[in-house]
């Protein structure tokens, strides 16, 4: 019953951009290493294919920092792959000096089999087992991250593993069936059931969300900032996008004083059981300000400071993104862009319904 709801959800979940951006190839003059000739050659990436419980072969990326305390598990959105997530990635990896991994779900990119929620929940296993066995990355050094509909197979992790340092989760969704009925209750072929788990999370959990996202409405998370049993003072960008938060410059620096705040409360706990890090000066989740609210908020044309994204310009835009970013263009003017997910195949229905997450 429960694998047929799953493909029955995994029809309105999942749009694996197709053709995938990337391909994986075995670089001779490395020695047989595996490469995505796609995407820029970088020291310390090394690219991998990892066998998930359910038989499948997911393809995975690992970026080192040199001087890296921690490692960050990122679970990307719904309409985007690796080779169009890799730029975001290295971008973390050096604004934040962790080390992070990053991986496409079954059926997403080069990875095999199809995209449910299950198999969502292996490829994440497989992800996990990898840092700790070929990586030795201790649970206490793991971050796991989760967007939009990453936040499922992220909390679902966090749920189970109870000493991680740290949660991330960008835009993230109460359940599938919230996402597009304001229901009250659980229902048995619901999915990701985020509301239902985050309370089992132990560790310190940083929610950021965009108070104009129309794709999944900010309630989603500041209710389950509100459900977090170790809150960290959220972040609610005002009028950002489902699509757009990487461009405003208060994304990362608030990322920054987050995974600051873990390595210093990690540092200062040591002996201890348990990490607290909850900020002193937590606003409200009703409140629609950031945490630098007293900061003028540029618009994203504008965030041209240090703390702003900048990508390479041969790098799609679609990197930006993890959703189907026709919802946000809809609402611009009518100059011609080109399109951050060409490849989207999602039929107007679908995105008139908002069944795009």
């Amino acid at each position: 019953m429960g694998g047929i709801t799953s493909s029955i959800a995994a029809k309105f979940a999942f749009f694996p951009p197709s053709p995938p951006s990337y391909t994986v190839i075995a670089d001779e003059s490395c020695g047989g290493r595996l490469c995505i000739p796609e995407v820029p050659r970088r020291d310390g990436v090394d690219v991998l294919k990892l066998r998930t419980r359910r038989g499948n072969e997911i393809v995975a990326v690992h970026i080192k920092h040199p001087k890296s305390t921690a490692t960050l598990l990122y679970s990307h959105g719904n309409a985007a792959d690796l080779g169009q997530m890799f730029e975001i990635f290295v971008e973390l990896s050096l604004r934040l000096r962790i080390n992070l991994m990053g991986y496409d779900y079954s059926g997403y990119g080069q990875s095999t089999g199809k995209p449910t929620e299950c198999n969502t929940y292996a490829d994440v296993d497989a992800v996990y087992k990898c840092l700790k066995e070929q990586y030795g990355v201790k649970d206490e050094q793991l971050i796991v991250y989760g967007q939009s509909v990453g936040s499922g197979p992220t909390i679902d992790l966090a749920s189970r593993v109870p000493n991680l340092r740290g949660v991330v989760l960008h835009s993230p969704i109460l359940s599938g069936m919230r996402v597009l009925y304001p229901i009250k209750r659980t229902y048995w072929f619901d999915i990701y059931k985020n509301i239902d788990k985050i309370g089992m999370v132990n560790c310190p959990v940083l929610v950021m969300h965009g108070t104009a996202d129309e794709v999944v409405d900010c309630s989603h998370g500041k209710q389950l900032w509100e459900l977090c049993k170790e809150k960290y003072e959220p972040l609610w960008l005002s009028g950002g996008g489902h699509c757009n938060l990487e461009i405003y410059p208060e994304f990362i620096r608030h990322l920054k004083k987050f995974v600051l705040s873990l390595s210093k409360s990690k540092a200062d706990t040591s002996g201890s059981n348990k990490t607290t890090v909850v900020s002193e000066n937590q606003p409200k989740p009703s409140e629609s300000s950031t945490s630098d609210a007293s900061e003028p908020r540029p618009k994203p044309s504008e965030s041209g400071t240090s703390d702003a994204f900048k990508l390479r310009p041969d790098i799609p835009e679609a990197s930006r993104n993890s959703l189907d970013s026709r919802l946000e263009k809809s609402k611009k003017s009518n100059k011609p862009e080109k399109s951050r997910m060409s490849t989207d195949r999602v039929d107007r229905f679908r995105r008139r319904k908002g069944l795009v997450w």
